[in-house]
């Protein structure tokens, strides 16, 4: 019996592979973008001038604006599990972990992994009081961050997990801020919102 594959299947799989190739590129710029100047300023054509894929070609792939929104927080959370959590995830639950993650955390920022800070902080301000799929995307994933915390915090024998991670939460957002806001890294505002939010984490 032959087990070649017919040309269609080879032809289709091909297709597949490159709108895959093309989707990740797009959604990759797209959160580039969202960290400096905001999800709603993603357009197709400014994607398309940044990443030399056809507006057409983009439009084949995502269907919508709205779609390559969604994909680009999609994407960024690929990015923070892969560059924040998955480096720490093999350190002891409970403090170990914590302090890993808040170190981190602290890399991937001074990093630059994304040209205008934390995606989360930038877009939970932008889509905090709005309604849909983009939104719903977005509060999923500062959930998601938030839980995790917690998680660790209660694994750590924090009394009040739940306030604990609104304090790092806090103290991170504030450093991210406070270092986008001054461009000037003597400031230390990541470091020291760092340092603040160890001080939460039970000995």
């Amino acid at each position: 019996m032959s087990t070649d594959i017919p040309p269609t299947e080879v032809a289709t799989d091909g297709r597949r592979a490159r709108g895959d190739v093309t989707r990740r590129r797009v959604a990759r710029e797209a959160a580039m973008i969202a960290t400096v100047s905001g999800l709603d300023s993603i357009t197709v054509g400014l994607l398309s001038e940044r990443t030399g894929v056809s507006k057409s070609g983009i439009l084949t792939v995502f269907g919508s604006r709205e779609a390559i929104q969604v994909a680009a927080v999609a994407e960024a959370r690929r990015i923070y599990q892969e560059v924040v959590v998955g480096p720490v995830w093999s350190e002891p639950a409970g403090a170990p972990r914590l302090r890993a993650l808040l170190d981190s955390w602290v890399d991937y920022l001074t990093s630059g992994v994304f040209p205008g800070g934390c995606f989360i902080a930038a877009t939970s301000v932008e889509y905090g009081h709005r309604t849909g799929p983009v939104a719903d995307a977005v509060r999923r994933l500062k959930r998601e961050w938030i839980e995790l915390l917690e998680s660790e915090l209660a694994a750590a024998g924090s009394p009040n997990p739940v306030d604990d991670a609104f304090r790092i939460d806090a103290y991170l957002n504030a450093g991210n801020t406070q270092d986008q806001l001054s461009g000037d890294s003597s400031w230390s505002g990541t470091e020291r919102a760092a340092r603040l939010a160890l001080e939460v984490v039970p000995a």
